[in-house]
C-alpha cells in the first residue's frame, strides 16, 4: 500500500547529491541523510506514542525541521496539520483543538506561545521543542537519537496525511483533509508541469506552511536539489538563484513585480532559469508582459487552491504551451488528470457555455475528501460527483483554456498570504471606541491586494490609524494587519444587516502603490 514518503527511500539509493539546501545558513541535506533523518524523527514520534491516524500540529518558521516534520508525520500514517510561526495564541489553539492534535512540534520562539495554551488544549500530550526544551517536553536532539522507523507504514491512497487550514469567510477556518493518493497525484502532475528532471534546482520562496511547499517536494520527487529562502529578499534570490544555477524559480506577482525593476544585469543573474512560478494571486497583464519582454523567461502562471494542492488538479500556462498565455490573461488548462468547467453561481448543476463567467468548478484526483468536522461546509462546495466549487469566478474560452475575473468570497490575497475579513473584524470590533467595522481589499501594483479597515466609531471617539494598527498586531498575524484605516458614518449593507464588501472596494477602489 502507498505512502508518499517511500520516495524518500528510492532516492535515497539513486541520488547522492544534495537534496535540500537551507539559504540562511547553508544547512545541507543529501537524499541518504534526508532519507536518514525522516526515519529518525518518525521514530522519535513512535517513541511518544504518536500513531497513525493521530494529527501532529507544526508550529514552526520555515526551516529543515519544517520539511522533515511533514515527511516523518506521513512516514507514520499520521497527519500533519502545519500552521505558521506567526500565528497568535487563539490561532494557535483553535488549530490545535479543531483538529485534535496530539502533539506539537515547534522552537524556541514558538514554544512559549504552546506553553500558555497548552493545558486548555485536551488532546495535546507531547511538545517538541527544536532548541531548549522544558520540563515536560522533549528535544528535537532527543527525536533524532531515537531507534529509525525504517519502513514507512502501510497507507492507502484514501488515508488523510494532512489538514489544510484555509478560507475563514464565515469566521471559522476550514481543515482541507488532504490525503496520501492527493498528495501523490499532485506531485506527479507538478512534475509534469515543471517537466522536471535529475539535477533540476528549484528555488523556493512559499511558506511551508502553505500547499506551495509541493513545488519544492515536487523537485526532490523528481532528484532535484530544493534551495529554499525562509525570508524573501530580493538580492538575495537573484545570488542564490546565480549561485546554485537555478532551473525553476518560485515567485508570486510582487516577486515578478520586483524583478521588473531590478537592476539591468539582473538576466545575466537568471541565465540558467527555464521557467518561473506565479501563484498566490492573479498576475497584472502589465506586470507579466514587461516580465516577459525583458527576460524571455516563461512563467508558469498557476490557479490551484489549498484543496486542489495548488495544481494538483487544476489549470496552469505550460512553458512549453505559452500560447494559452492568451494576451497575458489566462491560467491555462488542465494539467494532469484535471478537469475545469464554469457553472451558474445559483446553480452549480448548470454549466454554462464558453465566454459566460460564473463559478470555476475543478475536479481530479487531489481535489480534498472535504473540510475536517464540517459536514455542512463540505456538502455546499464538494459535489457528490467528485466537483469542487472554488468560489472563483471565471470564464473558459472556445478551447476550454481558464480566465479568473473575479472571486465570489470576499476572501484577501496579499502577497500570496491569505485573508479572511470576518477574523480581522472579529478581533476589531472588539475595541471599545469602534462601533461597526468591515474589512475589504483595496487593489496593490506590488502586493495584488492589501487589506483596508472601514471603521465607524462610538459615538464621541476618535481613533488614529497607528491606534488601530498596534491594537491588531498584539492580536493577529502581522500580515493580517490592516495596511490603512478609513473612518465612514456607516457601512454598505442590505436591509441593515448583510455587508456590502464589494460596495467599499468599488468606492475606493484606486490602486495603492506603496
Amino acid at each position: 500500500m502507498p505512502n508518499i514518503t517511500t520516495f524518500l527511500d528510492v532516492n535515497a539509493r539513486y541520488f547522492k547529491g544534495p537534496a535540500f539546501i537551507f539559504a540562511r545558513n547553508g544547512q545541507t541535506l543529501t537524499f541518504p541523510e534526508l532519507k536518514d533523518a525522516v526515519c529518525r524523527i518518525a521514530g522519535g514520534l513512535a517513541s511518544l506514542g504518536v500513531r497513525k491516524g493521530d494529527r501532529v500540529c507544526i508550529y514552526l518558521d520555515t526551516s529543515p525541521e519544517y520539511l522533515l516534520s511533514y515527511f516523518a508525520v506521513w512516514r507514520l500514517g499520521a497527519i500533519a496539520v502545519p500552521t505558521n510561526a506567526v500565528y497568535r495564541q487563539e490561532e494557535l489553539r483553535y488549530a490545535i483543538d479543531d483538529s485534535g492534535a496530539v502533539a506539537v512540534i515547534t522552537d524556541e520562539n514558538g514554544a512559549g506561545t504552546v506553553r500558555a495554551i497548552r493545558e486548555t488544549c485536551l488532546t495535546l500530550g507531547n511538545v517538541c521543542v527544536v532548541g531548549a526544551a522544558a520540563a515536560g517536553e522533549t528535544a528535537w536532539d532527543a527525536l533524532m537519537h531515537a531507534a529509525p522507523m525504517t519502513r514507512a507504514t502501510d497507507c492507502s491512497f484514501d488515508d488523510l496525511c494532512q489538514i489544510q487550514y484555509t478560507s475563514g469567510t464565515t469566521g471559522r477556518p476550514k481543515g482541507a483533509m488532504l490525503t496520501q493518493g492527493n498528495w501523490i497525484s499532485a506531485l506527479a502532475t507538478e512534475g509534469d508541469v515543471l517537466s522536471l528532471v535529475e539535477g533540476d534546482v528549484y528555488l523556493g520562496i512559499y511558506p511551508m506552511g502553505h500547499v506551495g511547499l509541493s513545488w519544492g517536494i515536487a523537485v526532490l520527487k523528481a532528484g532535484g536539489t530544493f534551495v529554499c529562502m525562509d525570508r524573501f529578499d530580493p538580492k538575495e534570490y537573484l545570488r542564490l538563484a546565480e549561485a546554485h544555477g537555478a532551473t525553476v524559480l518560485a515567485a508570486m506577482p510582487p516577486v515578478i513585480h520586483t524583478l521588473i525593476r531590478a537592476k539591468p544585469d539582473t538576466g545575466q543573474m537568471l541565465r540558467t532559469v527555464r521557467c518561473i512560478i506565479s501563484g498566490g494571486g492573479p498576475l497584472l497583464p502589465v506586470i507579466w508582459e514587461e516580465f516577459d519582454r525583458r527576460f524571455a523567461i516563461p512563467i508558469v502562471n498557476a490557479y490551484g487552491l489549498s484543496e486542489t494542492i495548488v495544481v494538483g488538479s487544476a489549470p496552469a500556462v505550460l512553458p512549453n504551451h505559452y500560447a494559452l498565455k492568451r494576451g497575458y490573461l489566462a491560467v491555462g488548462a488542465p494539467v494532469g488528470y484535471g478537469e475545469v468547467k464554469i457553472v451558474a453561481e445559483d446553480d452549480p448543476d448548470r454549466e454554462l457555455p464558453p465566454g459566460a463567467i460564473g463559478e470555476v468548478a475543478l475536479r481530479g484526483p487531489s481535489v480534498a475528501k472535504g473540510y475536517w468536522g464540517m459536514p455542512g461546509a463540505t456538502a455546499q462546495v464538494f459535489r457528490p460527483e467528485g466537483w469542487f466549487l472554488t468560489g472563483d469566478l471565471g470564464y473558459l474560452d472556445e478551447e476550454s483554456v481558464l480566465v479568473i475575473t473575479d472571486r465570489k468570497k470576499d476572501m484577501i490575497i496579499m502577497s500570496g498570504w491569505k485573508i479572511y475579513p470576518t477574523e480581522v473584524e472579529n478581533v476589531i470590533i472588539e475595541h471599545p471606541k469602534i462601533a461597526d467595522v468591515a474589512i475589504f481589499a483595496r487593489p496593490d501594483e506590488h502586493r495584488g491586494e492589501i487589506p483596508v479597515a472601514a471603521v465607524v466609531m462610538n459615538e464621541g471617539e476618535e481613533i488614529a490609524q497607528e491606534e488601530l494598527i498596534a491594537y491588531c498586531r498584539e492580536r493577529l498575524a502581522g500580515y493580517k494587519v490592516p495596511r490603512e484605516m478609513m473612518v465612514v458614518k456607516h457601512l454598505p449593507r442590505v436591509g441593515g444587516w448583510k455587508l456590502l464588501r464589494r460596495t467599499l472596494r468599488e468606492e475606493y477602489a484606486r490602486t495603492s502603490s506603496e
